[in-house]
């Protein structure tokens, strides 16, 4: 086979939903609601934690990082896949396609990590309650979002990196509407082993060891909870862990069906994966602003004070005749 055919391509051609032509008007659509939303929702829980005091706690500090891996994911995929849906040209370039690739896989595997430190910090604030502000300083909830971050660069690094090396031979066409390592690695003509050796030991970390924190945690936090002597204290602590253990739900379910079941079809993935990067992000600001009684204070509490701003500014005076 030529060399130019084995070669890193300048190209790639997505897809997408192409195979439901009748459902790309609608679901642009979709995409570019959701999209907004996604925008506006995370990046207000970003300032609104900024701006009210009260709400710089380690819980909402993870709720940022989470907002921020969101808003990372929603921006370098999303914008290709309305090109693709609203245009006659499906064609992604090598270094969008690359971007993609390193984002996604990075932004994939933090979140995981930091779901699980959201876990923990919720079973400090319920089953440790008296040190909890000692435990989760500043300092240490920083430490936490660092290595949850390192982490997911580093396997970002190392399965985006080592799809890179493998020959694409033949035609350059992506059954997916971003680019993602497992559909790559369908068009190496190469020796695929060591990738999917290094999928299959990423997953023990991200898709296993990650949700089993949060399971064990969650097993000490229902514990915890059933012991509380009084209705108004169970319901309390449930209503600060029902959001985040929505959230998990939502986003290890599709992932665990994806990575760890035997490969579903084509069209089954993409599916899947239309809701972890399109319809997630969207409900992720909604859950914690709908269920979360800081977060509705603070906003009232922040439309307030504008509105008294507002209110407060000199009204121009009328030239006297």
């Amino acid at each position: 086979m030529e060399m130019e055919n084995a070669s890193f391509p300048n190209t790639f051609i997505l897809l997408g939903f192409s195979e439901f032509p009748w459902l790309e008007r609608p679901l642009s659509a979709v995409v570019l609601v959701s999209y907004l939303l996604t925008l506006v929702g995370n990046s207000s829980i970003i300032l609104l934690s900024l701006l009210d005091p009260r709400l710089q706690m380690p819980m909402y500090f993870f709720l940022d990082n989470l907002s921020l891996l969101d808003l990372s994911v929603t921006c370098t995929t999303v914008p290709q896949l309305l090109v693709n849906l609203l245009g006659a040209d499906h064609t992604i370039a090598a270094w969008g396609c690359i971007t993609q690739l390193y984002v996604y896989t990075w932004t994939g595997a933090t979140e995981c990590i930091l779901l699980a430190m959201m876990a923990i910090d919720r079973y400090m604030a319920i089953c440790r309650p008296l040190q909890y502000t000692l435990t989760m300083h500043p300092w240490v909830c920083a430490q936490m979002a660092a290595a949850s971050w390192s982490s997911g660069l580093a396997s970002s690094l190392l399965h985006a990196t080592l799809t890179l090396q493998l020959p694409l031979c033949g035609h350059h066409s992506l059954d997916h509407f971003f680019c993602e390592v497992p559909v790559l690695i369908k068009l190496s003509c190469g020796d695929t082993s060591a990738n999917e050796l290094a999928l299959a030991l990423g997953a023990i970390p991200f898709g296993i060891v990650a949700p089993l924190m949060v399971v064990i945690s969650y097993i000490f936090i229902a514990r915890a909870i059933l012991k509380l002597p009084t209705p108004e204290g169970r319901h309390k602590a449930l209503s600060t862990c029902s959001s985040h253990l929505l959230v998990v739900t939502m986003y290890f379910g599709p992932g665990i069906y994806m990575y760890l079941q035997p490969p579903a079809k084509s069209t089954h993935a993409k599916f899947m994966s239309f809701f972890y990067c399109i319809i997630t992000p969207v409900l992720n600001p909604l859950i914690y602003t709908l269920r979360n009684k800081d977060v509705k204070i603070a906003w009232k509490r922040v439309l307030q004070s504008q509105g008294e701003v507002k209110s407060c500014k000199p009204r121009r005076s009328l030239p006297v005749s």
